[in-house]
């Protein structure tokens, strides 16, 4: 989930910079594009002056990194075009075919492309919860031995696996970088991710690794690459330094002249480095062609207030690495920002709680206010005293859509009908009708699998006494999906009527779950055919779900929690900044190379720049040791970030939380009153 925010949007009227980089011709273009400088317009509106000047928007490849922010660019694109016009408030409806994800892009052409790679137009595509589960099935069949010590589970394999993919890197390599305690298993992890990869072609399912990986397989084929590469003239990224190794290998083999290629990004907000997103794509760009790509800067910030970016351009200054780049501010001067100093994180808690509180007070709402930290667990004290305080607040992230088990359970059914080999949908499927285990599970797909059983033929096998009427059941849906000439979604219709009383027997909140498969209803309506259906819910999948809520609300509302990771994009016009100290930012997890280093700078300055009027960054002086508190007051002290240096500081105003003023400190004995010895009362209590 994404946190709300105050949207910022630039003047129509666009700077030097920005009509720089709308009016670019096909050459190669990086537009180096700093917090806040409107990004967003920028692409949208060179979008609709390559419209404007003839170019055929079913040829435009226009990537994002969500479905959401593809339909925003075509909005706006569509707006652009009609100010081009001279037709303002008639926005015409500019249709972009080939705007979406890079993995909605992949399964788009390999959905065309199937029969020449090799699929079977029927393959589907597993999210991540399936692939875990293809995986875990393959460790069983290969009989790993896991007795000796224990081997990695089903999705730290995928994530193993993932990075090798995405990141391009041998299996060595990924675990002696991000996964050593795993090292010994590699003879294994190898033998398993070749077995995991028979698996998925023997039983035609992708997951979201291979939607890439095909794609820059079919563009290193110069039997099939130009027929790809016709397809589009011009090809736009928006948010570039997210993205890793393998994607940029697939954008230099689809423009290897760089013709048409405009690229936008900012690599002081490169900050993926975990999910295996390379910083190095966007630094190496200009020099990926021949001649060099252009550059341009935008630095015209039309966000914040011009203290808080002298802050984070000092932060940045120090880097080692990347485009140098100054922002100014268009809404010009304003007050520092504070650097305050607090005892502990308990004290930072309150301080927080108490400030959020006096700026709500001077007309701030909550929801205009944010507090940002490098991990999740950094705000478990604030929560508390929020929660004591009844400050209402809501901190992002949870489960997702398509993680609810009743909905991958319907999913399971609609994937296994349009696919029988799929075996981790098949298994699912199967274990919904009472009376079929694990075993009896695998012995039905092992049959399907050797007689190529669907639809009526499923009558016939050998099923337990007791799952004879259910599977019976299950077999007659199964014929009537396979043969089914209803119109979509009547389909998903007849699997909810099989499904509800599976429902009810499983799970004690079955009409809280049932609205989602409802909501499931509704969504498919929205789709022409089945298969666009599962391709499009794995590919985009909704976020909100009854099996696990958001936290509710005390009221309409409230202040935002959430990582640095979670707020990159977004603006509040006030922030909050946790532990700015070593080991909690720097991360004490990413100090082992000066690649880890400069990524977390730029984790402190997506930070800094969230602000739009009033930045706070709390440095508590101490930690206490949790694991160590039996033997009393254990703690660490704290070292202000490394990021906070004598230069970067200058740019703040440094104060201490509590002030040390008469009106804070303790109250003085009073000489007149009586003195008390309570040494026998304490002695009388614990005797008794």
């Amino acid at each position: 989930m994404t946190p709300p925010s105050t949207a910022t949007a630039s003047p129509h009227a666009p700077t030097p910079t920005q009509q720089q980089a709308i009016d670019h011709g096909n050459a190669p273009l990086l537009v180096i594009a700093g917090a806040g400088t409107g990004k967003t317009a920028t692409l949208a509106q060179r979008v609709a002056q390559l419209v404007g000047s003839g170019a055929d928007p079913t040829r435009i490849l226009l990537i994002t990194f969500t479905r959401r922010a593809a339909a925003e660019l075509e909005r706006r694109a569509g707006h652009s075009v009609a100010r081009r016009l001279g037709r303002p408030g008639h926005e015409p409806a500019l249709s972009l075919p080939w705007a979406g994800t890079f993995h909605g892009a992949g399964a788009k052409l390999l959905r065309a492309f199937a029969t020449d790679v090799g699929l079977a137009p029927n393959f589907t595509i597993h999210d991540r919860g399936d692939s875990e589960d293809l995986m875990a099935l393959v460790r069983e069949e290969l009989r790993i031995d896991v007795t000796r010590r224990r081997f990695p589970s089903a999705a730290t394999c995928m994530a193993i696996y993932s990075r090798i993919v995405n990141a391009d890197e041998p299996l060595a390599q990924v675990l002696r970088a991000g996964f050593p305690r795993c090292a010994e298993w590699e003879e294994a992890l190898d033998t398993l991710f070749g077995a995991y990869v028979d698996a998925k072609q023997a039983q035609h399912v992708l997951d979201f690794d291979d939607l890439l990986l095909y794609w820059a397989a079919m563009l290193a084929d110069e039997t099939i690459a130009p027929r790809v590469r016709a397809l589009f003239d011009h090809v736009l990224v928006d948010e570039y330094q997210d993205t890793n190794r393998l994607q940029g290998t697939i954008l230099r083999r689809l423009k290897p002249d760089g013709v048409g290629v405009t690229v936008v990004g900012d690599d002081a907000q490169a900050i993926y480095g975990f999910r295996a997103a390379d910083v190095r794509n966007i630094l190496d760009f200009p020099a990926s062609f021949t001649p060099a790509a252009s550059v341009v800067k935008l630095e015209t910030n039309f966000r914040s207030l011009q203290p808080i970016l002298d802050a984070a351009n000092a932060v940045m200054a120090d880097g080692t690495e990347g485009f140098a780049k100054t922002l100014t501010a268009v809404r010009g001067p304003g007050s520092l920002p504070r650097l305050v100093t607090v005892r502990d994180e308990a004290e930072q808690a309150r301080f927080v709680a108490e400030d959020v509180l006096v700026q709500r007070e001077h007309g701030s709402t909550l929801k205009a206010q944010a507090v940002l930290f490098r991990s999740a667990s950094h705000s478990a004290l604030l929560e508390l005293e929020l929660l004591r305080r009844n400050i209402p607040f809501v901190k992002y992230g949870g489960l997702k859509f398509l993680e609810a088990a009743h909905v991958k359970d319907v999913l399971a059914l609609l994937r296994f009908a349009h696919n029988p080999r799929d075996r981790v949908a098949g298994f699912r499927g199967a274990r919904l009708v009472p009376g079929v285990g694990p075993a009896t599970a695998h012995r039905l797909l092992d049959a399907i699998a050797a007689t190529g059983a669907t639809g009526e033929a499923l009558h016939a096998l050998d099923v337990p006494p007791a799952a004879s009427a259910g599977w019976r059941d299950l077999a007659t849906l199964c014929a009537a999906l396979t043969t089914s000439t209803s119109a979509w979604p009547r389909e998903l219709d007849d699997v909810i009527a099989w499904y509800t009383p599976q429902l009810e027997r499983l799970y004690d909140d079955a009409d809280a779950r049932a609205g989602d498969l409802a909501q499931l209803r509704r969504i498919a309506g929205t789709f022409p055919s089945r298969e666009r259906f599962l391709t499009e819910m794995t590919l985009d999948p909704p976020t909100a779900t009854s099996d696990r809520p958001a936290a509710p609300l005390l009221d309409d509302d409230y202040l935002v929690l959430s990582t640095i990771h979670s707020a990159k994009g977004q603006e509040w016009r006030s922030v909050h900044v946790l532990n700015a100290v070593d080991g909690c930012l720097p991360s004490d997890m990413a100090t082992g190379s000066t690649a880890e280093i400069e990524e977390e700078r730029r984790l402190l300055y997506v930070a800094l720049t969230r602000a739009r009027d009033r930045l706070t960054v709390v440095v508590p002086q101490k930690f206490y040791v949790t694991a160590q508190s039996r033997h009393g007051d254990r703690h660490v002290y704290a070292s202000r970030s490394r990021f906070l240096t004598a230069r970067v500081c200058a740019r703040f105003e440094e104060t201490a939380w509590p002030p040390s003023d008469a009106a804070t400190a303790a109250p003085a004995a009073a000489t007149d009153a009586p003195r008390v010895d309570l040494t026998r009362a304490i002695r009388a209590a614990w005797r008794r």
